[in-house]
């Protein structure tokens, strides 16, 4: 027979998985792995043991704050989450989280965050920090995405910034590397999320969001992908331009690259769900590698 302790702590541990669900911990992951690769490229050398201190602090607080966003994210949108099959599943589109805990609980991740990035790393990383999450969970959510197709577009600017935040928390300003690697990361935006609308469609149509394969249809869509992964190429092709990076990047980058462009080449001769989801796949194989190759041939030069 369950106690009635045992079972306190079950309820305990799925109000806690709940919590963390909210956070959308694979895509704050990514943020926090491009924040970091910021901070690492912002060090000369081997970081000291106090740099690699001040590198877990920032971490720490970028995730709280970019936790924080997510769940704001997931309160505004629970209507919508509701109706779509890849979101039907959150806490709050089923009710499991009230809206006063989701609130709370994404005020207090910021508040929490932005304190420790303002007095363990600097205020410039907080409020830069702090940009983001307005520009994720209020600019983006409330605003851009159930107005306009290219919501993804304008709103990716948030989505680009962890780059910028671990410079920023390494240097105390925004220099032009960080600038490059936002600029990858929001030209990367558009052709890995309309990738996912596209075969993700009919869940947007019926939550009523004007996603660009909504309003411009299945073979306008591909083509955007197609232009943008053209765009995408060069522009990370800059790193090894302005010499920030060597050899062994340009070679990974290249082939990541040609691999994304084929992806989206395919996908624009003749569609099919299997290959939109082919491609989604891959774009996410692409910044990883890219920012890991950046990462390596840091310290290999």
């Amino acid at each position: 027979m369950t106690t009635p302790v045992s079972v306190q702590s079950h309820s305990t541990a799925n109000v806690l998985r709940q919590f963390y669900a909210l956070t959308k911990p694979r895509v704050v992951q990514l943020i926090v792995f491009c924040a970091l690769i910021g901070m690492v490229l912002a060090v000369p050398g081997l970081p000291s043991l106090d740099a690699l201190q001040h590198i877990v602090v920032a971490c720490i607080g970028i995730w709280l704050v970019a936790g924080a966003a997510a769940a704001f994210n997931c309160l505004v949108e629970k209507g919508i989450d509701a109706k779509m099959k890849r979101t039907a599943w959150r806490p709050t589109a089923r009710g499991e989280l009230s809206d006063r805990q989701a609130l709370l609980f994404s005020a207090a991740l910021c508040t929490g965050g932005s304190a420790l990035l303002w007095f363990a790393v600097n205020p410039l990383t907080m409020w830069l920090t702090f940009a983001t999450f307005v520009g994720y969970a209020v600019v983006y959510t409330v605003i851009l995405k159930p107005l306009t197709p290219q919501n993804i577009v304008i709103g990716g600017a948030s989505g680009a910034m962890p780059p910028v935040l671990g410079w920023a928390a390494m240097r105390g300003d925004v220099g032009p590397e960080a600038l490059i690697l936002f600029l990858i990361i929001f030209l990367w935006t558009p052709p890995h999320f309309w990738a996912l609308a596209l075969y993700r469609v009919e869940d947007y149509r019926k939550a009523g969001l004007p996603m660009l394969p909504v309003t411009h249809g299945n073979e306008f869509t591909r083509l955007q992908v197609l232009l943008y992964t053209f765009i995408l190429f060069a522009a990370c092709l800059m790193p090894f331009i302005y010499g920030m990076s060597g050899w062994l990047y340009l070679a990974v980058a290249v082939a990541v690259s040609i691999g994304f462009t084929g992806y989206a080449f395919a996908l624009w001769r003749r569609y099919s769900d299997t290959l939109a989801r082919k491609t989604f796949r891959f774009s996410l194989i692409h910044l990883s590698v890219l920012f890991a190759a950046l990462l390596i041939d840091h310290y290999l030069r």
